[in-house]
C-alpha cells in the first residue's frame, strides 16, 4: 500500500536509473499521450511530493504519476525480462541505453509543463519527507477542524503529505487515542508529539523494504493488519472497522484498551479478518 515512504523509494529508484541520461524510448499507454515520443530528451530528475511522483524531462516537461493503491514503478536492466504484472497493466515506459522504468497499474499518467507543477501539488500540506516540512503548520492544519475525526484529518494530504492508512492506524496507536477521536479533543501533550512522531516513522522507513514501527525484531507493526490477534502491549484483541465518509471507507485498526476515545458504534460493520494479509507476526 503506497504511502510517503514508498513513494520516496520509488522516486529514488527512478532518479538513480534515469537522471542525467537521454531517453532511447518512451511509451505512454494511455490514449491522451499514445503518440508522444520523448526519445532523445534527457531525464533531469525524479522527485516525490507527498504521494505524487514528478519526473522532470529536458525541454520543460514533467511526467506526473501517482501510485494510489496498486500502482508501481519497476526498474530493469537493458534486456532484462520485465516482471511486475501482465503487459496490459503497463501504463508508461521510460528507457535509457542501460535501464528501463516500467509503470504498472498507474491510475494517473500526465504530461505537463514543469512550470505547471503547482497546479498538481500546490494544494498539498507540508511534506513529511520533503524540504518544505513545517511541523507547526502541519499540526495547525490537523487541528483546524476540531470536530473532524483524527484519522480522517491525518489522511487529508492538504493537512500534511505522506500519511496513508497504515501510518494513520500506527500513529493513533502510538499516541494512545482512537482514530475516531475528534482532532480538537487530542490532549495538548500528545498533539505536540504528533508531527515529530509522524516524521520519525516515515524517515525511519524510507530505506526499509518492510515497514517497522514497533522496534521489536519479530513484529513489524503494532495494530495495522493484526486483527483479531492480541495487542503487543496489553494482549487485548486488536479490532478493525471501516472509517470514512462512505465514498472512501478504509479498514482502520486499533486496540480498545491501549487507545482511548470514541470507537465505531455497536453494530456497525466490522472486519474481523484481515482484508490485507501480512506476513505472520
Amino acid at each position: 500500500m503506497p504511502e510517503g515512504d514508498t513513494v520516496w523509494q520509488a522516486a529514488r529508484r527512478l532518479h538513480e536509473a534515469l537522471a542525467g541520461k537521454p531517453l532511447t524510448r518512451s511509451d505512454f499507454r494511455v490514449p491522451k499521450y499514445a503518440t508522444v515520443d520523448l526519445a532523445g530528451r534527457r531525464v533531469l530528475s525524479t522527485i516525490p511530493r507527498g504521494k505524487h511522483l514528478l519526473t522532470r524531462i529536458e525541454g520543460g516537461l514533467t511526467l506526473h504519476t501517482h501510485l494510489r493503491m496498486e500502482g508501481a514503478w519497476k526498474v530493469f536492466d537493458a534486456g532484462e525480462r520485465w516482471r511486475g504484472g501482465p503487459a496490459y497493466q503497463i501504463r508508461a515506459v521510460l528507457a535509457t541505453s542501460d535501464r528501463t522504468a516500467v509503470g504498472y497499474r498507474l491510475p494517473v499518467v500526465e504530461l505537463l509543463r514543469t512550470t505547471e507543477e503547482e497546479r498538481i501539488v500546490g494544494h498539498l500540506g507540508p511534506d513529511l519527507l520533503g524540504p518544505d516540512w513545517d511541523p507547526g503548520r502541519a499540526l495547525a492544519n490537523v487541528l483546524a477542524d476540531p470536530g473532524r475525526q483524527l484519522g480522517e484529518a491525518l489522511l487529508d494530504q492538504r493537512n500534511l503529505a505522506g500519511i496513508g492508512n497504515v501510518y494513520k492506524s500506527e500513529l493513533c496507536f502510538l499516541l494512545g487515542v482512537t482514530p475516531w477521536l475528534p482532532a480538537g479533543a487530542l490532549p495538548a501533550d500528545r498533539a505536540e508529539k504528533l508531527p515529530g512522531l509522524a516524521k520519525r516513522l516515515l524517515e525511519a522507513n524510507r530505506d526499509r523494504p518492510v515497514r517497522q514501527t514497533t522496534g521489536l525484531p519479530r513484529y513489524d507493526l503494532f495494530v495495522y493488519g493484526r486483527a483479531p490477534r492480541p495487542c503487543l502491549r496489553c494482549h487485548t484483541p486488536v479490532r478493525v472497522a471501516d472509517q470514512g465518509d462512505g465514498s472512501q471507507e478504509r479498514p482502520t485498526y486499533w486496540c480498545p484498551t491501549c487507545q482511548t476515545g470514541p470507537a465505531p458504534a455497536p453494530g456497525s460493520p466490522q472486519r474481523w479478518r484481515d482484508k490485507y494479509p501480512r506476513r505472520a507476526g
